[in-house]
């Protein structure tokens, strides 16, 4: 006991070392578990799907189904992407191949319970060995959930809905192998066990989290991300924005409760850890970096590229470490969208796209979030081009918040909730659909009350 002790002292002694905010200190404001006492977690696990990189890389996807012994492919995309390269490459190399498969083109952007539904049923009418998904996140997601499905037969849709929307239970069936090829570069979904979509009786988002729904393998092909639209690069891109915030500044896994009694328990997200944080820092750097030149050059091939590698980094991060208030936030904004026509993307519903959703709530939410951890706030800031060498800690909420508006208004995002359609009316209903998303919104490393929800959305309704 004495040697596990002394273990235990120099772990503690360097995490003390390595960093001295309050979010990884034992006066942090919800309190640290004594050695020995479990009742916050102790662990954190890392998982991630096999990725591969490289400019044409697509072409291999049917010697991979004929290597995994393919029989009867179930390929999954959306009725916009059927016209355009990434399908036609993907489609090519198993024709080339010979594998033998089925399209449903069918998947909804921004998908619903009603579109997860139609994907598993079109999978439980055959008996697919291997899938595969050619898209962005919404087509990931979809293919994750028909697989997930047609692998339990019996279970109820409910089953394995994150609770307290769902039941929450955990996936211990393996299911059949899924490839996914990446066409946007934001979701990340490539590389996480999470598929989200629109609940749509309470009008927000929620979703499917478990390592099982984990892609086999991603195929990461550059090439892709020049078919992009510029709102659509730009939107992707916020996407990986915050990622990268939300999975660094996120409550630390040691402080998170409670701790399982089974490590098939513990949640896919699991708080911020030191491993997620080389990839959220990184991923911010690159996003500093190329993002504003992926946008406004679709022809840039090395700031799109970086950025579909960003969204892979972000997408490790993120996809151990969790995402929280900006995510949590977003899925009642997206969910109650009424008219807003989203600029670049060819749908005939309403739509406020994730990544968007997700960044106008940023600047409020880093401003509230930021005592926490005023470090780290800071540390963003700087890497997104703030000089923060004179700034107090008590102002790094304030920094990080002006850094963020300054990005988004180079960017032409609309000018908060009020210019995607929302008013002050609906601030209850957004309260209301953020609640159950408790999946996220206990990560944030800031406590909140519903009082603190509707200022940040008030405070959201007008950016600039």
């Amino acid at each position: 006991m004495a040697g596990r002790d002394r273990i235990v002292h120099l772990l503690r002694q360097l995490e003390r070392t390595a960093c001295r905010c309050p979010a990884h200190s034992h006066t942090f404001h919800q309190g640290a578990a004594a050695a020995g006492d479990r009742k916050t977690d102790y662990a954190f696990e890392m998982a991630s799907s096999n990725i591969r990189y490289g400019a044409g890389v697509s072409a291999e996807v049917g010697m991979d189904l004929q290597n995994l012994g393919a029989q009867n492919v179930c390929l999954m995309t959306d009725r916009t992407l059927t016209r355009l390269p990434p399908v036609q490459a993907v489609l090519e190399s198993l024709v080339r191949n010979r594998v033998r498969f089925q399209v449903f083109d069918d998947v909804r952007v921004e998908p619903s319970d009603s579109s997860f539904k139609e994907a598993i049923s079109f999978a439980k009418k055959d008996s697919f060995d291997v899938f595969v998904a050619v898209g962005g996140g919404s087509v990931i997601d979809t293919c994750k959930a028909a697989n997930l499905y047609s692998c339990h037969p019996d279970a109820d849709f409910l089953d394995f809905v994150n609770a307290p929307i769902g039941k929450g239970r955990p996936v211990t069936r393996t299911l059949k192998p899924l490839i996914a090829v990446p066409t946007t570069a934001g979701t990340g979904s490539e590389t996480t066990g999470v598929a989200i979509f629109d609940y749509e009786p309470l009008k927000a988002k929620t979703g499917i989290a478990s390592r099982a729904l984990r892609p086999t393998l991603g195929i990461v092909d550059p090439l892709h991300t020049l078919s992009m639209p510029e709102r659509v690069a730009a939107n992707s891109g916020f996407d990986v924005l915050c990622h990268a915030l939300e999975s660094y500044t996120a409550l630390p896994y040691s402080q998170r409760a409670p701790c399982p009694t089974n490590p098939i328990n513990r949640p896919a997200y699991q708080g911020s850890n030191p491993i997620s944080d080389v990839w959220s820092r990184h991923a911010l750097s690159v996003v500093s970096k190329y993002m504003k030149r992926a946008v406004r050059d679709s022809e840039d091939l090395e700031a799109r590229s970086s950025m579909h590698l960003a969204s892979v980094f972000a997408g490790i991060g993120f996809g151990n470490a969790g995402v929280h208030l900006c995510h949590g936030m977003s899925y009642p904004i997206a969910g109650n969208v009424k008219t807003h026509t989203a600029r670049g993307y060819s749908v005939e519903h309403p739509l406020v796209p994730h990544g968007l959703s997700v960044v106008l709530t940023a600047p409020a939410v880093f401003s509230f979030t930021a005592p926490m951890c005023p470090e780290r706030h800071l540390e963003a800031a700087e890497i997104l081009g703030a000089d923060v060498r004179q700034v107090k800690r008590a102002d790094a909420g304030a920094v990080l918040a002006d850094t963020l508006r300054r990005f988004l208004f180079d960017l032409q995002v609309e000018d908060g909730l009020g210019a995607v359609g929302y008013h002050k009316d609906d601030i209850p209903a957004l309260v209301k659909g953020t609640l159950p998303q408790e999946r996220v919104t206990k990560l944030s490393p800031r406590a909140h009350t519903e009082e603190d929800l509707s200022r940040l959305f008030e405070t959201s309704m007008k950016l600039y």
